[in-house]
Formats: structure tokens, C-alpha cells, sequence
């Protein structure tokens, strides 16, 4: 392999324990997902190839990591797209090895769309921890709620509890906001506050998205997002309308509640009650407004220019009008 001059283009399914690879599109052979084991098969490869995979959990990042780091092309595929590519070519096996054929084959044929996968910035790993574990706090915090309300005999264990988990919760704020000083983000974690509804921890999200950029325009900000329309028409038949949801989840959960906090204020009501007079249900209503924040937050951070709600306001009248 490694006497080859040619760059070869390379499909890898991952799990938790082991890779199964297929090299241009040859039988696939399974290797073991460990540092050492990835390394040493690394070493065998000619320069430059192309390595695409799905992002599987944090799984991929061995692989990832130290295959750009020898100057190899990675790319991580969308597992929703590589699904319906499968549907397309017939594909009926659904088995690890099936996978990585499907996976080098889907890489032979787009590789020209497909953009490469570059490290994050310093930062952004720990902030999307740190995110992710504030996320299962608040969920816990929620079942148990929940599950414990109307027990009187527990009133005062789960008053206890409750607040444990709240300066659980402050901790981890207080680690997000040291994640974003040490990482020289603060001033536009500050500017996305600036926008109404968007509060400390969307803002963290918001700016850690930003950050993994670079982004060509707003809806490429917003499809990473994954607030993205998908739109299936066919001659007279128009399809319903779906969000992609390809990104993290976490962001668009924040980035919701935002939207529930903003079309609260003044500034938003106008914009929310045009949607509600269209006919648009409230959940409808609120993704557009979580998706216009987004907007919102991506040119402000582009420009690195301050919050200013009556440009905002004169540039929504304009296109109301």
C-alpha cells in the first residue's frame, strides 16, 4: 500500500471499538479504533488521500484528528444525506461493511461538493462539553421534578435537590464564561446578548457556532444550525416543510426558547404576530423567529458591530411594506 504513488480515496464506518474500511471500494477490513491502531495504519498510506466517514459521538475524532494531521483530506459525512443516497442506488444491506462501500462510493462520485473537515478553534470542544453536560443537568432536573411533584412526604429532599442541581448549574455557567475569556470570545458572546431574547448560554452557543465557521453567508450559518427548510415539491404538489435539523440540537433547543423569550418583547411582537395573522401555528412562528435571531446574530458577528434594534426595525418595515 504505501509503495502506491496514487491518493487513494478511502470510506470508513466507525463505532465505539473498531473502524471497518474499504480502500477504492475493495473488500472492506476491520481495524481496531484506538490511537495506536489508527496510527500505525495511517503510517501504511500513500500521501494525501481522501478519508470520509460519518460523524458517529465523539468516536471519529481519532481517526479525524490524526489523519488531517498528516495531511490527509477528511470528510464527515451527513448521515441523513448518506441514508438517502443509499435509498437511491438500491442499497438494501444495512451492515458495517456495506457502509464503508457505500461511504467510499458516495465519496468517488461527490467529492467536488463535499468540504473538507478542518480542526475547530481552541475552545470550541470544551464549550461544546460544557454545553452538552449543562444540557443533561436541566433534563434531569426536569424528570425529576416531574416524577417527584405531588409527593408531599419528599417536598423538602426535592427542595434540597433541586438546589444542588441549580448551583450544579451555575458552576457549569461560570466554566462556559472562563472557556469563553481564555478563548477570546467574550466581546461577541456580549454582542449576541445584545439581541432581545438571547440570554448568557444561547449566546455561548450561538458564538461557539460561529466560531466553527468560516461561513459564506447567513444561510450557511443557519444550515449548520440545522434551521434549514427542506423543501420537496413536485409539479402542482407542494410538500410539507421540514427543518433539516443536521445540526446540534442543543443549539436549536436554546435557540427556540430564545425565540419563546423574545417574541415577549416589544421589539419582536410585531414580527411574531404577522406570522400568527398568516395563519402559521405557534411552534411555526417561533422557528422563524428563532431562525431571524440566528440571522440576527450572524451579522452582528460578522461585521463585529454593536446590536441596533432600530435599524433592525426600518429594515423589517421595508420588506413589510
Amino acid at each position: 500500500m504505501a509503495n502506491c504513488a496514487k491518493a487513494f480515496q478511502i470510506g470508513v464506518d466507525v463505532s465505539k471499538h473498531e473502524l471497518v474500511i474499504s480502500v477504492e471500494a475493495q473488500a472492506p477490513f476491520t481495524l481496531e479504533n484506538s490511537s495506536k491502531a489508527i496510527k500505525a495504519w495511517l503510517k501504511s498510506l500513500p500521501e494525501h488521500c481522501q478519508i470520509a466517514m460519518e460523524a458517529t459521538n465523539d468516536f471519529h475524532m481519532a481517526l479525524t484528528e490524526q489523519a488531517h494531521g498528516l495531511g490527509h483530506r477528511v470528510y464527515l459525512l451527513n448521515g441523513y444525506r448518506l441514508n438517502r443516497y443509499r435509498e437511491g442506488i438500491g442499497g438494501r444491506a444495512k451492515t458495517d461493511s456495506a457502509d464503508a462501500l457505500l461511504i467510499v462510493r458516495y465519496l468517488q462520485r461527490e467529492v467536488d461538493e463535499l468540504r473538507p473537515w478542518e480542526p475547530a478553534a481552541p475552545g470550541y470542544r470544551e464549550l461544546q462539553m460544557l454545553l452538552h453536560r449543562r444540557a443533561t443537568v436541566v433534563r434531569a432536573r426536569t424528570q425529576i421534578q416531574q416524577s417527584l411533584q405531588g409527593l408531599s412526604l419528599l417536598d423538602n429532599a426535592l427542595k434540597r435537590l433541586m438546589k444542588e442541581i441549580d448551583k450544579v448549574d451555575r458552576q457549569i455557567a461560570r466554566l462556559i464564561q472562563t472557556t469563553l475569556q481564555q478563548a477570546q470570545w467574550e466581546a461577541d458572546w456580549q454582542r449576541c446578548q445584545q439581541v432581545e431574547g438571547i440570554g448568557p448560554i444561547t449566546a455561548a452557543a450561538l458564538t461557539m457556532a460561529y466560531k466553527r465557521g468560516p461561513f459564506k453567508d447567513s444561510d450557511a450559518f443557519v444550515a449548520f444550525i440545522g434551521m434549514d427548510v427542506r423543501v420537496r415539491d413536485s409539479g402542482q404538489k407542494q410538500g410539507k416543510r421540514k427543518l433539516t435539523k443536521q445540526g446540534d440540537p442543543e443549539l436549536r433547543r436554546l435557540l427556540y426558547l430564545a425565540a419563546m423569550q423574545a417574541k415577549r418583547q416589544p421589539a419582536w411582537q410585531g414580527f411574531y404576530q404577522r406570522y400568527i395573522e398568516r395563519g402559521m401555528s405557534k411552534v411555526q412562528v417561533l422557528t422563524v423567529l428563532a431562525r431571524k435571531l440566528a440571522r440576527v446574530v450572524f451579522a452582528l458577528l460578522r461585521s463585529q458591530s454593536d446590536y441596533d434594534p432600530q435599524r433592525r426595525l426600518q429594515v423589517q418595515a421595508l420588506m413589510h411594506c
